[in-house]
């Protein structure tokens, strides 16, 4: 496949999966970030790097921001919002996190291509449907071309960073200058 007919196919998937996201879905997602101020979050693979760069602009947005298993992470309680990212919804020591922080009290939500799988049906308090094709996935998706979770995760990335920039257009007290403030400033 060449190189203007394999992006014109991404490009399009990619269409596909924004217009089907659930809107009203996207802005309950959007209301629990928003009302909470200590959130943790984890994801593995692909899709727990576009959830550590979501992570990073939650910090720099002024959150109180905890990525499960860092050594520096509190524990976990009542007040609490875990964001739990598993593309196909069964991954299982995700599963055990989820599990382990309701217990505790907070609110779990999942973010999945895959709303049947065991975490989001059984342990989310809520969740995210994003629509796109993942590995192992079973749900109604945007079919894509790319291999595995590809489609899943590289929507991930774009829906998080819109995200931000949906709550930082909202909120009068934030800006992209004032959160360029919390950048780090060690490199």
């Amino acid at each position: 496949m060449k190189y203007q007919e394999m992006y014109k196919r991404i490009l399009e998937e990619h269409r596909q999966v924004f217009e089907k996201i659930d809107q009203d879905g996207m802005r309950e997602f959007i209301n629990e970030v928003k009302n909470h101020n200590r959130i943790f979050l984890i994801g593995v693979g692909r899709e727990g790097m576009a959830t550590r760069a979501f992570a990073m602009r939650l910090m720099h947005m002024g959150k109180e921001i905890h990525w499960i298993w860092d050594d520096t992470t509190p524990s976990i309680g009542e007040g609490d919002l875990l964001i739990a990212t598993l593309g196909d919804g069964r991954i299982g020591h995700i599963n055990y996190i989820c599990e382990r922080a309701k217990e505790a009290g907070a609110m779990i939500y999942t973010v999945t291509g895959s709303p049947s799988g065991n975490t989001a049906k059984n342990v989310a308090d809520k969740v995210f449907f994003v629509p796109a094709a993942v590995y192992r996935g079973t749900d109604d998706v945007v079919p894509s071309f790319q291999p595995m979770g590809n489609l899943f995760e590289q929507c991930l990335l774009i829906i998080f960073d819109m995200i931000v920039m949906m709550i930082v257009s909202e909120t009068p007290e934030l800006s992209f200058e004032k959160m360029s403030h919390r950048h780090r400033n060690v490199e």
